[in-house]
């Protein structure tokens, strides 16, 4: 038999006040909802504002090399250390078969493979779109008959049908904004949920000015992402909001299991099930930052490329964007 977990219990006892706790997680969802617009929307704001101007397209790299830091400290500072604890706790850890293997590694694979296949599938379906066979009729020199012109570009430009170059990249903008905001939203729904089920009233107080910090440096991560990828108005406005609306909905979510089951966030299968979501859009998110944000900028942007004091501001708004997420770490 397993041995028991210890606890401070004079502690516990006293940091456990359902009703303090309750009071606590209305005031964050009032919070987090409003850090969490001011968060998103301001990126998309601030580049419908400068749209056109001469400086937008470094702007938006910069911004967007901010964001890429803040995901990718948030997958691993915040959300892999917390679901790797989630699975290491005694009481999960002490059970087979989480004793046996390290599954909050293979559920980050998992994710980052995961996020591989949708990226690798997507592409792969659009650059076939792209490369269409187009019939041409024959000269003179071709004996009458009719030739194959295969053309990405040239289609477009000879044609006008097909996909050219810069719909091409718009398109991924689009999908890395999108798998990007499903691997966020796990990671929202996982803090929003845990604090929903929390008793303790010591463990609340301080996340909730942290988180509000935490929703408005991820916010600005994926608002960067979305206004560079050009959605219409109400794409836009959709994924803000969902964005917005995910952590408070978890929050309440997660009030409504404590008080239909009595689980908080220390009970084993809860504890499991935060390991597992963490570590899968931890995968996602590490995915992401690395290979759709980082590599395709800093070595695939012409702009970037060619410019090498862009390329320094990139990287050090990079570094800020990273460090600032990971000092939050020191609270949430």
């Amino acid at each position: 038999m397993a041995a028991a977990c210890p606890t401070d219990f004079t502690h516990d006892s006293a940091c456990r006040d359902g009703r303090a706790a309750a009071h606590l997680k209305l005031i964050s969802i009032f919070l987090i909802f409003i850090t969490s617009v001011i968060g998103v929307s301001s990126p998309v704001l601030l580049t419908r504002f400068f749209h056109g101007k001469p400086l937008y397209d470094k702007a938006i790299l910069t911004v967007k090399s901010f964001a890429a830091g803040v995901i990718l400290s948030t997958s691993l500072v915040h959300v892999l250390p917390d679901a790797f604890d989630a699975l290491s706790d005694c009481r999960v850890a002490s059970q087979h078969p989480w004793r046996d293997f390290p599954f909050s590694g293979l559920v980050t694979m998992i994710g980052a493979l995961v996020a591989l296949f949708v990226d690798v599938t997507a592409t792969s379906h659009v650059e076939h779109d792209q490369y269409n066979p187009v019939e041409v009729k024959g000269g003179e020199d071709s004996g009458g008959e009719i030739g194959l012109l295969v053309a990405g570009e040239r289609k477009s430009e000879e044609t006008g049908e097909g996909i050219g170059e810069e719909e091409l990249v718009k398109m991924k903008q689009k999908l890395v904004s999108k798998v990007l905001e499903i691997g966020i939203i796990f990671h929202s729904v996982i803090i929003g949920v845990t604090m929903g089920m929390s008793q303790n009233q010591c463990t609340i107080k301080p996340l909730v000015a942290a988180l509000a910090f935490h929703q408005i440096f991820e916010g600005m991560g994926l608002g960067g992402c979305i206004a560079q990828a050009g959605f219409s108005f109400t794409t836009t406005a959709y994924m803000c909001l969902m964005f917005s609306v995910t952590t408070p909905m978890g929050i309440i979510l997660g009030m409504i299991l404590f008080s239909l089951t009595g689980y908080d966030d220390s009970n084993p299968k809860a504890l499991i099930m935060e390991g597992l979501l963490g570590s899968f859009s931890s995968g996602i998110l590490i995915y992401m930052a690395l290979v759709d944000l980082i590599a395709l900028d800093f070595f695939h942007n012409k702009l970037m490329t060619s410019n090498q004091w862009l390329k320094k501001i990139c990287f050090i708004a990079l570094l800020l964007g990273s460090t600032s997420m990971s000092i939050l770490a020191l609270w949430a």
